[in-house]
């Protein structure tokens, strides 16, 4: 007996899908991991964009009568020794929270980046220089330098930021030097000082763009840490006090009343632990879609 084979429509074998949505298609079902992830994050920017649209209650709003309430259908997180909401205090102290881990990560970043790109490039004593100056800031914990800086400047924003940032510009130096090496030595930057290319045009042209896939990698992965760097800062006091704290503030207000009211320290420190997980997935899977080796 011979196999019958009925033929698709036609209009169905012309409908193609675009490798672009057979990938999306292929990462919502495949890796939910990935999409767990992504949808903290857009949550957690949504909170930082209009968090006014997601909190139910203003993050100064005090309800007297319900202090230190636990968490139930008016209040999802419960409140504090005020009176106030935990999820919309939490919701609202977002904004200071990752504009602490966004920008130190993009100072950082930007700083140890020119200057391994600068090392690598130039190499000589000039390289010699510098990685030894950057040896020497790597010799320090990041933590205890962040701790220094920020004692030494005061309690504001910007000083977080860059006591965060400086901690983490050895890391992001060494990933740009050792990129800056390996493309300078492949063939197609022999090629081009074979033709006559300048060198400023070498490095711009062909080198730069070539090395900042694995800085990328290490920024999103960077962002958990200079979240944790900068929370630890402002538990410890050295954050800005203000009327919507920040969750390292929420935290360490919330310390001496864990055995009674334990939502005050748990809520804020949750939402640490989901930022920093949800980054350090994505960064994972970056860097194994920017990796040549898995990618071959």
């Amino acid at each position: 007996m011979q196999e019958v084979v009925v033929a698709k429509p036609a209009w169905r074998a012309r409908r193609k899908r675009s490798p672009s949505i057979r990938w999306l298609q292929k990462l919502s079902f495949s890796n939910v991991l990935l999409v767990f992830a992504g949808l903290i994050l857009f949550f957690l920017l949504a909170c930082v964009v209009a968090p006014g649209w997601i909190a139910p209650y203003a993050p100064t709003e005090m309800h007297t009568d319900r202090i230190m309430a636990a968490p139930g259908a008016t209040h999802w997180f419960g409140t504090d020794y005020f009176g106030r909401d935990i999820f919309s205090v939490v919701v609202h102290g977002s904004r200071d929270s990752l504009f602490i881990g966004f920008a130190s990560v993009l100072v950082g970043g930007l700083a140890g980046g020119t200057l391994g790109a600068i090392s690598g490039y130039i190499g000589g004593s000039v390289d010699a220089i510098l990685m030894r100056l950057n040896d020497v800031l790597m010799t320090i914990p990041g933590i205890l330098l962040a701790l220094a800086i920020a004692g030494a400047l005061g309690p504001s924003l910007l000083n977080i930021v860059l006591a965060v940032a400086v901690g983490s510009i050895p890391g992001f130096a060494r990933i740009m030097r050792a990129q800056i090496l390996s493309i300078n030595s492949r063939a197609f930057i022999a090629a081009s000082r074979s033709i006559g290319t300048g060198s400023f045009q070498i490095f711009w042209k062909h080198v730069l763009p070539n090395a900042f896939s694995p800085l990328l990698v290490m920024a999103t992965i960077n962002l958990g840490t200079s979240i944790l760097a900068g929370s630890g800062l402002s538990f410890l006091g050295l954050g800005v006090i203000k009327e919507v704290p920040d969750w390292g503030t929420l935290l360490a207000q919330g310390r001496g009343y864990l055995t009674v009211a334990w939502w005050i320290c748990t809520f804020p420190g949750l939402a640490i632990t989901l930022f920093v997980l949800a980054v350090n997935i994505i960064g994972d899977r970056l860097r194994d879609a920017l990796d040549p080796k898995k990618a071959a």
